[in-house]
């Protein structure tokens, strides 16, 4: 049985974070992700993922997202991959929706730079934009996007340079505790390690059982669009 410091389940978005920065600290690590790396079947699969400051969720967040913004640059300049592209973000709703007023309190209380505009003020500003006249949109010159399955490549290719292990294509069955470590079963081995990292997205329940009914997978529709004009 191979014994590690610390084993990551799931190496996506999350996972590969993990194993990155798990390497960066010195720490013999294992990732084992059941499919390819990257892959379609988590929630960082395609082109692109928006990045973005203010965060309508909770202001709370704008302090770690100006971290991550800093960390993504440390990786760019670690391996050389452009990841974050900065090209300012819209977020449009309707004016008295939960989404606007929270993302307007986190440009508040973090002085971030934005701009309230209007259906018809959005469409001056960026004629390729039509929305119903009753939208209200937050411009914020900050955001970007984020090369998502790129950035995982990236990571895991950094992590490994690292001295990290990272296996694809070997589905974790189960694990249990063993004294102060965890035994690991995939469908190829047994692993051993002191520390557990799980970030298996929609699988979290089949690993953890008691989050069953709260881990529960959700679909987010995402679209790409090519305009006709691109000018």
């Amino acid at each position: 049985m191979r014994r590690v410091e610390a084993i990551v389940v799931g190496v996506g978005g999350m996972g590969s974070a993990a194993v990155y920065h798990l390497a960066k600290r010195g720490i013999d690590v294992l990732g084992l992700e059941r499919f390819d790396i990257p892959n379609a079947e988590g929630s960082s699969h395609g082109v692109n993922r928006i990045i973005r400051l203010a965060y309508w969720e909770d202001p709370s967040y704008v302090p770690l997202l100006r971290r991550a913004y800093e960390l993504w640059r440390v990786l760019e300049h670690e391996t050389g991959d452009r990841l974050l592209h900065i090209t300012g973000s819209i977020d449009a709703w309707p004016p008295d929706s939960q989404t606007l007023r929270g993302a307007l309190r986190s440009c508040a209380e973090h002085h971030l730079p934005h701009e309230l505009l209007t259906a018809r003020a959005l469409k001056e500003k960026f004629p390729g934009y039509r929305l119903p006249d009753e939208m209200q949109a937050v411009y914020q010159p900050d955001g970007g996007f984020v090369l998502s399955e790129q950035a995982i490549c990236s990571r895991v290719a950094a992590a490994q340079t690292l001295g990290a292990s990272v296996h694809a294509r070997e589905a974790v069955q189960g694990f249990q505790p063993d004294g102060d470590n965890y035994v690991v079963q995939t469908e190829r081995a047994a692993y051993r390690a002191s520390r557990l990292v799980l970030t298996a997205g929609p699988w979290l329940g089949k690993l953890l059982p008691e989050l069953r009914d709260l881990a529960e997978p959700e679909r987010q529709v995402l679209l790409w669009a090519q305009p006709k004009r691109p000018e």
